[in-house]
């Protein structure tokens, strides 16, 4: 009953205005999120890199301003050589929402997009790491993705991430399981309409093995984007019975959720990646884990009865 109130805030200025301005709301954000700088989030990465890995977020979405974008593929840049100085580039990646770096800019905005995202997979390339496109409303999945195959062209490292709950995504698993492709699958975090989406949890489950076993029987890379014990346990038996060894897929989770399963499944000595955030722009993203896990709106809650 939540998920959806909770969704739609996430696009709200006043909720936005009123979240950012309560006390102890930093702290809640802390869990999610390493940081608004990236000094503050380098810590944080490194001590994950000792026995997981990590890809890096560099909040931010719905640019409307090219100069934004610009610097949004600046911090991108600065990440990227900062991982190479610290000798991170072999266990540390950077995932981009094609929205922060110039997708919808009302002139130009996929070309934009384009040459910004080239930018990055360059520094990324540079430091022997790479770069996976985040997806976003199904309103972006055709313009993602044909952003995505023009830029496999010059950098094959490039992944993507599909939403399970898109009716679509059986089709587009089948299309991008080949050689050499990348994909995350995740259940989807946005509120999608039921002629684009299953929204009963079960279907949404039932969808997600469907495109678990279309990416573990391809040719490519799996990268299974879960917190679902059950979830985590099915894409193991299917990487099994598709003689997939250790290094053929991995499991990811975010940051500040199961860290002891993240650390179970790293001693298990599966590959195992931590998404992690930073930056100022954290609002929408932290409203969205709010949404995919609605007991933590007792923190909120508490936090909203405390204001001054």
């Amino acid at each position: 009953m939540l998920r959806k109130p909770l969704l739609l805030a996430a696009r709200s200025a006043t909720c936005r205005k009123i979240i950012e301005r309560t006390p102890m709301t930093r702290a809640m954000v802390s869990r999610f999120v390493a940081g608004s700088t990236l000094d503050e989030a380098l810590p944080a990465v490194e001590e994950l890199a000792r026995d997981r890995y990590a890809t890096l977020d560099f909040l931010g979405e719905d640019t409307a301003d090219l100069a934004q974008a610009t610097a949004t593929v600046t911090a991108y840049q600065d990440l990227l050589a900062a991982l190479g100085e610290a000798g991170l580039g072999d266990r540390v990646e950077v995932s981009v929402k094609l929205s922060a770096v110039g997708q919808f800019l009302n002139q130009d905005g996929e070309k934009i997009a384009l040459d910004n995202a080239r930018r990055i997979a360059e520094a990324a390339k540079a430091v022997g790491t790479t770069v996976t496109l985040d997806m976003e409303d199904h309103t972006t999945v055709d313009s993602t993705l044909g952003i995505l195959g023009e830029l496999r062209e010059d950098f094959p490292f490039v992944g993507a991430v599909l939403q399970a709950y898109l009716r679509r995504t059986v089709a587009d698993c089948h299309d991008l399981s080949g050689a050499g492709s990348r994909v995350r699958l995740c259940k989807g975090a946005y509120d999608e309409p039921e002629s684009v989406a299953f929204r009963d949890k079960h279907e949404v489950d039932k969808a997600y093995v469907r495109a678990l076993r279309v990416l573990m029987a391809g040719e490519g890379y799996p990268m299974v984007a879960s917190h679902d014990p059950r979830m985590v346990t099915i894409a193991g038996e299917l990487a099994a019975a598709n003689g997939r060894g250790a290094d053929d897929y991995e499991y990811q989770m975010l940051y500040g959720i199961r860290d002891g399963e993240q650390v179970r499944l790293a001693a298990e000595g599966k590959r195992m990646r931590v998404y992690v955030p930073y930056g100022d722009e954290w609002y929408g993203y932290y409203m969205r884990r709010l949404a995919e896990r609605p007991a933590n709106m007792l923190f909120l809650a508490r936090s909203l009865m405390t204001r001054n």
